[in-house]
């Protein structure tokens, strides 16, 4: 007989990756670099190979430090983990119980669910506004439902949209101040505007603010499992915690060193996003197809009702000529579909057969 998990365990759905893609076929699922790694990352992996008998620096110290040399920050307010997604959910061990409501916008990322779940903690979500966060919203949810955590994406996936620092700091100072707004800037290296704020200079201003980041997205490490949080000492000192002694693996260490420092390779990722993001938001507007615009490496693409038109038809088709995108239904987005940016050439394919789609008959 099985013991029974914690009452709410069951009521859990797995989080559903983009799917892969068969022999053949690319994937535009996942939201990945298409341009792979920095060159120096990938030979800092491969050069970890004869220390993987060897446990890792549980402080992970040399890459807390290359951090904070390439972001300007203390590294002594930096805590790393299995990718972003493992400081999230080290947030809700720490902060979130039975008792608790944690706050998203609607659209937000789905692991925010997961997090609340895991913990026995309700999740509210906030109204958006043309697929972008409304700060106005979340405040008045905020007040009714008294939140502990809120999750911010910013930029946001699924949508690829972003609110300015100004909001930010509204969205801050309107909280309880024993509230965490949990920023989550997974995206936030693509976003060059000056309004935009990842968060990182906030921390100085609030104790109770925590920005989480990644190297799955433009560093493209989304294999080693590598994030990291910036937040103040004693919000550091709570996560390190509840995380585990050594859960950042010596090949995830050396490669992020690596990477972090590339800016080469940072600054032609985000010029090849840059370029194919308005492509297709180009194309795919010509064709007759309505895009949110994004910010990130994707794009968020609404396909109509009509019989012959709809988000799964296109998804059928697409996957018939071999391009793998992600259907959005979980975050509650059922007529629309996300296109990871992939190569030049998976660009033009995507634009070529949606164009073609929504010609046929």
């Amino acid at each position: 007989m099985i013991p029974d998990p914690r009452p709410g365990i069951l009521d859990i759905k797995p989080y559903k990756p983009g799917l892969a893609a068969p022999a053949g076929a690319v994937k535009l699922s996942s939201n990945e670099n298409p341009l792979g790694c920095s060159e120096k990352a990938a030979r800092a992996f491969a050069g970890s190979a004869p220390r993987l008998h060897v446990y890792p620096d549980g402080s992970v110290l040399r890459l807390r430090e290359a951090i904070g040399k390439a972001e300007g920050i203390d590294p002594g307010r930096i805590v790393c983990g299995a990718g972003s997604d493992e400081i999230l959910q080290l947030i809700g061990r720490a902060w979130l119980g039975p008792d608790d409501t944690v706050l998203q916008s609607q659209y937000g990322f789905l692991v925010y669910r997961l997090v609340a779940m895991q913990s026995g903690a309700a999740l509210v979500s906030a109204p958006e506004r043309d697929h972008r966060t409304d700060i106005d919203a979340m405040l008045e949810t905020a007040a009714e439902h008294k939140p502990r955590v809120v999750f911010l994406a910013n930029p946001n996936n699924p949508t690829g949209t972003w609110v300015p620092r100004d909001d930010i700091i509204r969205l801050r100072e309107g909280l309880a101040d024993d509230c965490l707004l949990v920023l989550d800037a997974a995206y936030g290296e693509f976003v060059d505007d000056p309004a935009f704020e990842s968060g990182m200079g906030l921390v100085d201003q609030y104790d109770n603010i925590i920005v989480t980041r990644t190297f799955s997205k433009i560093h493209g490490l989304a294999g080693l499992r590598l994030g990291w949080a910036y937040a103040r000492e004693g919000i550091i000192d709570i996560l390190n915690r509840v995380r585990g002694p050594f859960n950042v693996s010596v090949p995830a260490v050396e490669a992020g060193i690596e990477a972090i420092g590339d800016r080469d390779f940072i600054t032609r990722s985000k010029e090849h996003n840059a370029r194919w993001v308005d492509f297709l938001t180009q194309q795919l507007g010509g064709a007759g197809l309505e895009v949110t615009p994004s910010v990130c490496n994707f794009v968020l693409v609404h396909f109509p009702q009509t019989p012959g038109k709809t988000a799964d038809e296109a998804e059928r088709f697409l996957t018939a000529k071999g391009l793998v995108v992600r259907d959005v239904k979980p975050y509650g987005l059922p007529h629309s579909l996300r296109i990871s940016i992939g190569l030049d050439a998976d660009n033009r394919r995507v634009a070529d057969a949606l164009t073609e789609f929504m010609q046929a008959g």
